[in-house]
């Protein structure tokens, strides 16, 4: 298991982020339509998971809006916003900020998909959310960058975000 903090404090995940260059584990995740949209979904694109614990949170909001100005210059790509909340939460948020360059899902009917990419905290009081942690998966399926961010507070590194798409392009 991974061990992040909050604020300095440590919290355990229930596992890693997947390993460089392996398979992206598949999923099924709830859209805001309700509708379930799997990892084949998006087969052909780059894929960038943006995966958090809370859409109602500052950070993690500022990283769903940062991710939204900046999709546009992923050519062939998509940008997933992952978290644990009802799509309902996400579909207001996204309708509220203007956030369209994105596709908001939720873990709410599916509980692998933090276990397969290891991003389910496991202790202290935001057990059950996800960390904070972006994977891009390039067109074949293949993870390329992982960052497991260490301060959950803290934004991920987008910069290396957008160099892996680059070099991955």
């Amino acid at each position: 298991m991974a061990t992040i903090t909050r604020k300095g404090v440590p919290i355990e995940t229930v596992g890693f982020l997947p390993g460089l260059n392996s398979d992206a584990p598949p999923f099924s995740l709830t859209g805001n339509d309700l509708e379930d949209y799997t990892l084949e979904d998006f087969s052909g694109k780059i894929i960038i998971l943006n995966i958090f614990p809370s859409i109602d949170t500052p950070t993690c909001a500022l990283s769903v809006r940062t991710f939204n100005q900046q999709a546009a210059q992923f050519k062939n790509s998509v940008v997933l916003c992952i978290s644990g909340d009802l799509p309902f939460a996400h579909k207001r948020f996204c309708e509220t900020e203007g956030v369209t360059n994105v596709i908001s899902l939720s873990t709410f009917r599916s509980e692998k998909f933090g276990r397969e990419y290891g991003v389910t905290i496991k202790t202290g009081s935001r057990r059950g959310l996800l960390s904070r942690a972006i994977v891009v998966i390039d067109s074949n399926g293949i993870v390329r960058h992982t960052e497991q961010v260490a301060e959950i507070i803290d934004e991920p590194d987008y910069q290396a975000v957008l160099k892996t798409i680059a070099a991955i392009s």
